[in-house]
């Protein structure tokens, strides 16, 4: 009995040391865990680090709504950790949509219209070349011109464009292709509104005419054309041997001259019929200017103008580029000196000229053209200037046709100095220059005319501009 209460009050004895020896532990580590509750205190622990990278990752990027999960795990008895993470929540979940309806449409509204309202304007204004509108005179008014043959089919082209697309009512424009020479005549005279010339005026003419305007309204070639049976292309002239068959010390059609420019051609032993023109003519100036240019003994014993004293005895004359094509064409052996058009329009052949390159180059548009580049590109003068230097000869592109030149509409700046003229006409009159120089130039390439380059267009405009009535500008 004694050693069984023995025993027991040992085991009592020996809890109550271990109970005192923990109670010492707890007392000397307040901080740390109850043993106890050690599996809940450590992810406690572990929360706890956690709560700094939300805090942080919040206001650093809104796509950081993930994160809104850890607070959902981390239901710890702390107090502050479930505090802070409840409003941290809060933003993270309204900037998320916020975000989404910002970010998805700014790119697509924006790139959509973007390229479409600039694509589409772009082309608009081409077909509209003028400044302003044509306008419709309120009675019947006729405008007359006359002079030179050179331009008249592109100038026909365009009256006829005019009056049946522009202006369809009340206003009649007649053009006479009667030669440059006689075009200035009735300009100075003032019996025409207009006159059109291939020859700039002299010194001497615009004394007679003052106050007139040179307004370039195309550009076009010279050609030589042959009437050579068996030869329908290809025969080659240098600008010595043109001079030389007109100023007839070339005769015949074999001369070694000739013959050495063309070895694979048999040329027939045949006199040479050479063709000018008999009337005063813009395509003359041309023409002869290249030849003064090219020989000495023509500069001295010929010279160049509207008309000259044409040497030779085997030739013939003929008013106009029509007749001069057309008696080409009706006489065999003959040469002679036309505008393209003409020579395209009766099937004639045309003579491949040597360039100052040394180039064999035919008469086209694509030729003309070049000269144009080369030769009109700077140094031209104003519209009430002289143009009688201006010159589109032997132009330094070496595909450049050697003979080409501008043509001009003629016209007084003071448009009250020509009898019969008002207002209403003199309005009608700028108009159609205008439509002349600008919307009719889309004719030229059809006619085998050059498109004025865009710095003579500017100085036709210019020009244009500065024409009054009764000192009144008729175009703004």
């Amino acid at each position: 009995m004694n050693s069984t209460y023995k025993i027991v009050l040992g085991l009592i004895t020996v809890v109550i040391i271990v109970a005192a020896v923990f109670a010492y532990i707890s007392l000397a580590n307040p901080g740390s865990p109850n043993p106890s509750t050690s599996p809940s205190a450590t992810p406690t622990a572990t929360a706890s680090p956690s709560a700094t990278p939300i805090q942080t990752s919040t206001p650093t990027t809104a796509p950081t709504s993930t994160p809104t999960a850890t607070p959902a795990e981390t239901t710890t008895p702390t107090p502050t950790q479930s505090s802070t993470t409840a409003p941290t929540a809060a933003p993270v979940q309204t900037s998320t949509p916020t975000a989404t309806p910002t970010a998805t449409p700014s790119p697509v509204a924006t790139a959509t219209p973007t390229p479409a309202p600039t694509a589409t304007p772009t082309p608009t204004p081409a077909p509209t070349p003028t400044p302003f509108p044509y306008t419709t005179p309120g009675t019947s008014i006729t405008v007359n011109g006359a002079g030179a043959t050179f331009p008249l089919p592109f100038i026909n082209a365009t009256i006829s464009q005019y009056q049946s697309q522009v202006i369809k009512n009340n206003l009649q424009i007649n053009y006479q292709g009667v030669g440059s020479g006689a075009g200035i005549n009735s300009l100075t005279a003032k019996t025409v509104d207009f006159a059109a010339s291939d020859s700039p005026m002299s010194d001497s003419q615009r004394t007679a005419a003052p106050n007139v305007l040179h307004i370039p309204e195309t550009i076009g070639a010279v050609t030589l054309a042959y009437n050579l049976p068996g030869i329908p292309s290809g025969l080659h002239l240098t600008g010595t041997v043109i001079a030389n068959i007109f100023l007839g010390t070339i005769t015949n059609w074999n001369d070694p001259a000739i013959t050495a420019l063309n070895p694979s051609t048999t040329l027939p032993n045949h006199a040479i019929t050479t063709v000018h023109r008999s009337d005063g003519s813009g395509t003359t100036n041309i023409f002869t200017r290249y030849l003064c240019n090219i020989s000495s003994t023509w500069n001295t014993q010929v010279g160049f103008g509207t008309a000259v004293q044409w040497p030779g005895s085997n030739s013939l004359g003929a008013s106009g580029n029509a007749a001069v094509a057309s008696t080409i064409n009706q006489t065999q052996y003959a040469i002679g000196y036309v505008e393209l058009t003409y020579a395209l329009q009766n099937g004639i052949p045309t003579a491949q000229i040597q360039n100052p390159s040394n180039n064999w180059i035919a008469p086209s548009l694509a030729s003309t053209i070049a000269a144009v580049s080369s030769g009109a590109s700077q140094g031209l003068p104003t519209g009430d200037q002289s143009w009688y230097s201006v010159s589109l000869l032997s132009t330094s592109d070496p595909q450049a046709y050697p003979i080409v030149g501008f043509t001009y509409l003629l016209v007084y700046k003071e448009l009250n100095l020509v009898p019969g003229m008002d207002q209403a006409k003199a309005t009608q009159m700028v108009q159609f220059l205008w439509y002349i120089t600008h919307d009719a130039q889309q004719l030229s390439p059809s006619l085998y005319y050059a498109k004025l380059p865009a710095n003579v267009a500017q100085i036709d405009e210019n020009s244009i501009r500065s024409i009054t009535f009764n000192g009144q500008h008729l175009i703004s």
